[in-house]
């Protein structure tokens, strides 16, 4: 059968699978029936993974590991520069043609399919106001390089040889060192594990908490959706606990824990993501007595935790109780998400069942050896203290602009969360008080300018929001004003 190249991605609809299942698991479904039921044909293109998730109001990541998964099996191609496109031969695990569907197969699944998809990563907007980024202008690639090339060259033979699980001593222990110096963490240098970034580091522990026979999952609401999708993958149910201006409610999150049976949850209690609280310190103490009542586990994503503009950074949850605490960070936000490396400090009872889930997932779990001495190297040379402190720097002042510009720009919007981090809340019910956030982020789109609405962190998202998430990571300074008026124009024909 000939393929169709000539389709257009923006004619092709794609639905979630009905039923409770991870996100990405219903994507992959819907997509596998879809192509088994002939409504998408060979050589089918499917839409960009940024444009599908906006249109399904799901995590970008979502989209990525499903289309990665399923280049994988062969059900779609994926070429540099090219849609994502249905493969020309329809390859067995498609419903119908041999093997059960992706439903009657999601039992057997016990942790996320890594996603190998080869999709080019698409263009950032001239005007960049998404959260979650960091300034790629500012990635420290001297540094970086000259800490690969001390690194390559002091490796012995022995660790060129392979790659422990937990990852090589050296790097965890600079890593160790960082984290006890700039975050006030407790623990041995061999509580740290190297991971490919914070999704890893939450793949591997959801597991471990589903080996354990934990079958729920406390989480802030909203919060980033690709680590409760990771965690819904491993087997736990997310349960929403609400934020507020002190963080999570501890009240609810006791009755929700109560209701359910949780003894884990997932925190970011140095900078709610994406509200921009701080937990406050009567409920840290609450989440921890929690914790030692439940005998439970608190997972502590750092998210941000490095920019702190107004005073200095709220230490990490994990100092006050290493029994208790499991501390995730990666480079992400502090370098780029294309270095790959992240970590967690993980309690003594925990590292055992953590170092099994490593080990069931081969021989290279975490981030290429040469890429954590590397990092050994950059955080030992101190070149990783002085990227942090020239971010920090340029955060702010670009943080102090930002909110110059939004005064003059939306005067009637009303700006949330502490001076932290690399993004804040703008609340538009006060320029319109029927607007909606989705339009807003659709005129954005229009004038390129990348917008996201509150909604997409929320579980069950919301029928109408005011609110934007608004990112000022890799906003150009020189472009900052002229993102704004854009920003005001997008802004008004919404409320038009």
């Amino acid at each position: 059968m000939p393929t169709d190249q000539t389709n257009s991605a923006d004619d092709v609809l794609i639905a979630l699978a009905p039923g409770q299942g991870a996100l990405r698991h219903r994507l992959e479904e819907a997509i596998l029936e879809d192509i088994a039921s002939g409504r998408l044909a060979p050589g089918t293109a499917l839409p960009p993974s940024r444009a599908l998730a906006d249109a399904l109001g799901i995590s970008r990541w979502v989209v990525t590991e499903a289309y990665g998964h399923l280049v994988g099996k062969g059900v779609l191609e994926a070429r540099t520069g090219s849609a994502t496109r249905v493969a020309a031969s329809a390859p067995d695990v498609v419903p119908g043609i041999g093997e059960p569907s992706l439903a009657e197969t999601r039992s057997r699944q016990a942790q996320p399919t890594p996603g190998i998809g080869l999709e080019r990563a698409p263009d950032r907007a001239a005007h960049d106001l998404a959260p979650g980024v960091p300034d790629l202008r500012h990635v420290p690639r001297e540094a970086w390089l000259r800490a690969a090339r001390d690194a390559l060259a002091d490796a012995t033979n022995q660790d060129l040889g392979g790659q422990p699980p937990a990852g090589h001593p050296a790097a965890r222990a600079a890593m160790a060192t960082h984290l006890r110096r700039a975050r006030i963490v407790s623990g041995p240098d061999d509580a740290v594990v190297l991971t490919r970034g914070a999704a890893d580091g939450m793949s591997r522990i959801a597991a471990a908490l589903s080996d354990a026979g934990h079958t729920h999952l406390l989480i802030e609401d909203p919060s980033w959706a690709a680590l409760r999708d990771v965690a819904r993958a491993a087997g736990l149910t997310p349960v929403p606990v609400p934020v507020d201006d002190a963080g999570i409610s501890t009240e609810r999150l006791r009755a929700e824990a109560a209701r359910t049976g949780a003894r884990a949850v997932l925190l970011t209690p140095a900078h709610q993501f994406p509200l921009g609280a701080v937990l406050s310190d009567d409920r840290r103490a609450a989440v921890l007595a929690w914790a030692r009542e439940v005998d439970g586990l608190v997972i502590e994503d750092d998210y941000d935790a490095e920019f702190r503009y107004d005073r200095r950074p709220v230490p990490a949850l994990q100092g006050l109780d290493p029994d208790r605490v499991l501390l995730l960070g990666s480079t992400s936000k502090t370098l780029a998400p294309a270095f790959g490396i992240g970590w967690m400090v993980v309690p003594q009872r925990w590292r055992a069942a953590v170092l099994d889930v490593s080990v069931r997932r081969g021989p290279t779990p975490g981030p290429a050896t040469l890429d954590q001495l590397t990092l050994a190297r950059f955080v030992a040379d101190g070149a990783y203290a002085r990227h942090l402190r020239a971010a920090r720097t340029r955060y702010a002042r670009r943080r102090a602009a930002l909110l110059a510009a939004l005064d003059r720009e939306l005067p009637g919007a009303r700006v949330g969360g502490i001076a932290a981090g690399m993004h804040v809340t703008v609340d538009l019910a006060g320029i319109a008080p029927g607007i909606d956030a989705a339009a807003v982020v659709r005129e954005g789109a229009a004038r390129d300018v990348a917008l996201v609405d509150l909604r997409r962190y929320q579980a069950a998202p919301s029928a109408r929001s005011t609110v934007l998430v608004v990112g000022y990571g890799n906003l150009a300074d020189a472009r900052l004003e002229e993102a704004l008026r854009s920003l005001r124009a997008a802004v008004e024909a919404a409320a038009r």
